[in-house]
C-alpha cells in the first residue's frame, strides 16, 4: 500500500529515539509565567491531559503494530511509542509537583482517565473483523490528535513571548523538547493511518471526534486549575477575550491560529511534513539541557 510522498529529506532519514529525560521541579513556581495564572494553567492542561492520553496513544499503537506490513513504518512507529511513553513520564512528574504545592489535580484526571479506558478503549466482545475497525478508528483519532500536538510543538518552539514573560527555564525546556519531539515524529500516526485505510473519510471523521473533544477537554481543565488554584481563592475566572489577549502577546497559541492549522488538516493533498521543521525541531534537541544530560547519561 503506497504511503504519501515525504519532501522533506532531512524528515526521511530520520531514526525516532526515545531521549530518557529528567527534570528538576523543585523550584518551579505554582505559577511558573509571573503574575499570569490564567495562561500559566491553561498550559498546565497539557500536563493533566498528556499523561492519559500518550499512554492511550501507546496501547493504540501496540494493538496496531501485527496490522503493519511495512517494515519502515513498523520502525517508526515502534520509535513513536517509545517517546511518547517518556512524555507521558516527564508529564506526571509535574503533577505531583502541583500536588505538593496544595492543587490536587486528581479529580480531573479520573474523569479523563475514564473517557480514554472506557469510552475510547478496546472494546470487549467484537469480531475480528470489528476489532481491526475499531483500531483503525483510534489510529484515525491519534493521527487527527497528533496534528494538533505538532502545532503546540511548533508553536513552543517559535514562541518568544514565553521568554520575554520570564517563564521558568525548566518548564520552557520541557515544552520544547517535548514539542521538538512531537514535530520530530508528526507524521508516524498518519502514516500508520493511510497504510491501514488511504480513505479520505476516515480522516475526516478522526478529525471531527478530535477536534471538538479536545477544545471540550482544555476548556474544563482550564476551569478545573483556576477554581483548584489555593493562591486564587476562585477570583480569576477563563474567559474567551481574556484567552484570545494573552494570546496576542505570545503566551498562549492563538486560537484563530490553531483553526486554520485543522482546516489544513481537511486538504486533500495534506501531509503533516507540512507543518513544522524538523530541522529546527533536531535542533533544539541538540541544545535542550534535559535532551544533552539525557545523551550524556
Amino acid at each position: 500500500m503506497p504511503r504519501a510522498t515525504e519532501p522533506t529529506p532531512v524528515h526521511d532519514s530520520l531514526v525516532l529515539e526515545p531521549r530518557d529525560v529528567r527534570f528538576d521541579w523543585s523550584r518551579l513556581p505554582l505559577h511558573w509565567i509571573p503574575d499570569e495564572p490564567m495562561a500559566t494553567h491553561t498550559i498546565n492542561v497539557l500536563h493533566l491531559l498528556l499523561p492519559e492520553g500518550e499512554r492511550w496513544f501507546v496501547r493504540v499503537f501496540k494493538e496496531a503494530l501485527p496490522m503493519i506490513t511495512d517494515e519502515q513504518l513498523r520502525e517508526e512507529v515502534l520509535g513513536f511509542i517509545g517517546q511518547e511513553a517518556i512524555h507521558a513520564e516527564a508529564h506526571q512528574e509535574v503533577l505531583e509537583h502541583l500536588l505538593a504545592q496544595g492543587l490536587d489535580p486528581q479529580p480531573y484526571i479520573r474523569q479523563v482517565s475514564w473517557f480514554f479506558r472506557r469510552v475510547l478503549g478496546d472494546k470487549p466482545g467484537l469480531t475480528a473483523t470489528q476489532r481491526r475497525e475499531n483500531i483503525i478508528e483510534r489510529v484515525a483519532v491519534v493521527a487527527a490528535v497528533e496534528h494538533f500536538t505538532a502545532f503546540l510543538g511548533n508553536w513552543a518552539l517559535n514562541s518568544p513571548g514565553l521568554d520575554r514573560a520570564q517563564a521558568d527555564p525548566t518548564m520552557l525546556d520541557l515544552l520544547r523538547w517535548h514539542g521538538a519531539e512531537e514535530v520530530e515524529h508528526r507524521s508516524v500516526a498518519y502514516d500508520l493511518m493511510v497504510h491501514l485505510d488511504p480513505g479520505y473519510l476516515r480522516r475526516v471523521r478522526g478529525m471531527a471526534v478530535s477536534g471538538p473533544l479536545l477544545v471540550h477537554l482544555w476548556v474544563r481543565g482550564v476551569r478545573f486549575l483556576l477554581a483548584a488554584d489555593p493562591t486564587l481563592h476562585g477570583r480569576v475566572k477563563p474567559t474567551w477575550r481574556e484567552a484570545q489577549q494573552i494570546g496576542r502577546r505570545g503566551l498562549l497559541p492563538e486560537f484563530g491560529r490553531m483553526t486554520r492549522s485543522a482546516v489544513r488538516y481537511f486538504k486533500p493533498g495534506y501531509h503533516p511534513t507540512q507543518e513544522g521543521s524538523s530541522s529546527q525541531a533536531l535542533s533544539y534537541l541538540a541544545t535542550s539541557p534535559a535532551a544533552r544530560a539525557a545523551a550524556a547519561h
